[in-house]
């Protein structure tokens, strides 16, 4: 069996990512976390129990590569910006594919803490990438890009293609630019072979509360259940977004790799944009509380980008790729996903 490993993999897209690994029954799947890692986004699979914690740990490379177990989520704890338990990990696993999506990924959070978010974007990439060096393999290693690496896109460059100028407007999306650019000099210094997505905004069941969707999505629910008074808190709603489900967008990191080029970036999103006024009245459709809808100044950015759409012209052309979840059954989705979560 081939292997993958999965960095992050109690994310939300990680958790997804791992799910359509282990359901297409011939990978081994392994994934990355910390100490601190909120492992609910795992539950499902622990109550089936395809979790295997390799233990004691990634102080022992063989230990490691014994411990795997196909046909479960093989769990080993590390901190990327740990260069020599890094190094100790691959060396264990010796992956023939990693996704690379452990990150610093809140906006908002970035503002606040800058510094730690490049840190943590770009240290730890080099230290996975050096890490393969070191051990000497030639996997295929996919590096979750962003959307909000184009930034600032002026009115005629939309629908936006991988071509476009990148303008970040936020200390997380120069991180994510300094991860493409890293993913490059690697791949014509090393031949390390990369692929790297831009992925447009992904959403769907285990979003956390602190993304629009998800927030507006656990708000309703906390409405409906009376656990708060019937008001919706938003920032900014005229903003436009490009919304795939989660489990689509998985779909396409694999396919990145499967039938991507190295060295290449690509677009992964619906084609369709949206404000997220819109995104939050398809919410409201799908409930029947009677609910008002407040803005929060807190809510708001320093600077926002107005405007994301994806031209995916690319990555369809070369992988076949295209979303098959309708974004109605996206939004009802998360709102069942709370539901089932606040009603215990």
């Amino acid at each position: 069996m081939a292997r993958a490993l999965i960095t992050g993999v109690t994310g939300m897209a990680g958790s997804h990512l791992a799910e359509y690994l282990l359901s297409r029954g011939d990978i081994e799947v392994c994934g990355t976390y910390r100490w601190r890692s909120r492992m609910e986004n795992l539950q499902d699979l622990g109550k089936e129990g395809n979790l295997n914690v390799l233990q004691p740990g990634v102080s022992d490379p063989d230990l490691v590569a014994r411990s795997v177990r196909a046909g479960a989520l093989n769990l080993v704890e590390v901190d990327l910006l740990d260069a020599w338990s890094m190094r100790s990990v691959i060396a264990g696993l010796r992956p023939d594919f990693i996704f690379h999506l452990a990150a610093q990924s809140f906006v908002p959070t970035s503002w606040h803490m800058p510094a730690e978010t490049m840190q943590v974007n770009t240290v730890g990439q080099i230290n996975l990438f050096e890490a393969v060096r070191a051990a000497g393999i030639d996997p295929l290693i996919h590096v979750a890009g962003s959307s909000e690496e184009y930034g600032l896109v002026l009115p005629h460059e939309v629908p936006m293609t991988e071509g476009n100028a990148l303008r970040p407007l936020s200390p997380y999306a120069v991180s994510k630019v300094a991860q493409e650019l890293l993913a490059w000099q690697y791949n014509k210094s090393y031949k390390l072979r990369t692929v790297v997505t831009r992925g447009f905004n992904h959403t769907g069941p285990r979003r956390g509360d602190f993304f629009a969707t998800s927030s507006f999505a656990k708000q309703i629910v906390e409405i409906e259940l009376a656990l708060r008074p019937p008001v919706v808190f938003v920032g900014d709603l005229e903003s436009k977004r490009d919304w795939t489900d989660v489990r689509d967008t998985v779909r396409g990191y694999w396919l990145a790799l499967d039938k991507g080029e190295t060295g290449q970036v690509y677009n992964i999103g619906s084609g369709v944009t949206r404000s997220v006024g819109e995104m939050l009245e398809t919410l409201l459709t799908l409930t029947d509380a009677r609910i008002d809808v407040k803005q929060d100044p807190a809510r708001l950015r320093p600077s926002d980008v107005k405007i994301l759409w994806a031209d995916c012209t690319k990555f369809r052309a070369q992988t076949g790729w295209q979303p098959e979840i309708p974004f109605e059954r996206t939004m009802g989705d998360l709102l069942d996903y709370w539901r089932r979560k606040l009603r215990g």
